[in-house]
């Protein structure tokens, strides 16, 4: 959980944490606003915030370890996982690692909505039974709706958005569901 969240959860203000952990206001408050990456600090500065906190040191900082891909790309890399692995191991695999909660533990909401929404496409291919695990994420739904680049790209050149219209309409239900346009997973090179 990034720390603006953890302060917001305790009700603290920067100056508050400051005082609590002893370090200079100015490095809390630059740590706070991202100016200093929180990964980067000493042992000492992580251990006095997280003991201000009230959290392990591992829960601060694990949030800042992830670096993120583009969409597009976790969206290739799971294609390309389900190719490679296989259709069961692919639901195996996701549901042994759990990975789905993971990422939406981060905040990664489209990575983790889209991964649920192949496990689902798979799991219907292949006359698998949903993961009931997962209930209350399928209520979730992105708020914009999520295309394609190359789509969205042609779209903008064209100036017309009947294209997007069109994959709405075709787009594979399971990744709908979660406001997420995807037709082809399959095509993979």
């Amino acid at each position: 959980m990034r720390i603006q969240k953890i302060l917001k959860q305790k009700n603290m203000s920067v100056y508050r944490l400051a005082k609590i952990s002893n370090l200079p206001y100015a490095t809390v408050r630059e740590i706070c606003c991202g100016k200093t990456q929180i990964e980067k600090c000493s042992a000492e500065t992580i251990y006095r915030l997280s003991k201000a906190l009230g959290i392990s040191m591992e829960e601060l900082i694990e949030p800042y370890m992830y670096t993120r891909s583009s969409f597009e790309n976790f969206k290739s890399n799971v294609c390309h996982q389900v190719k490679e692995s296989g259709d069961i191991d692919f639901i195996m695999n996701v549901l042994d690692s759990e990975i789905i909660f993971t990422y939406y533990k981060r905040n990664w909401y489209p990575e983790s909505l889209y991964l649920l929404a192949m496990l689902d496409y798979i799991s219907r291919e292949n006359n698998v039974p949903l993961a009931s695990e997962y209930d209350e994420l399928r209520k979730c739904k992105l708020e914009h709706t999520v295309y394609p680049s190359s789509l969205l790209a042609i779209s903008a050149a064209s100036g017309n958005d009947t294209l997007l219209k069109e994959a709405e309409k075709t787009a594979i239900p399971e990744f709908m569901r979660f406001n997420i346009v995807e037709n082809e997973v399959r095509n993979v090179i």
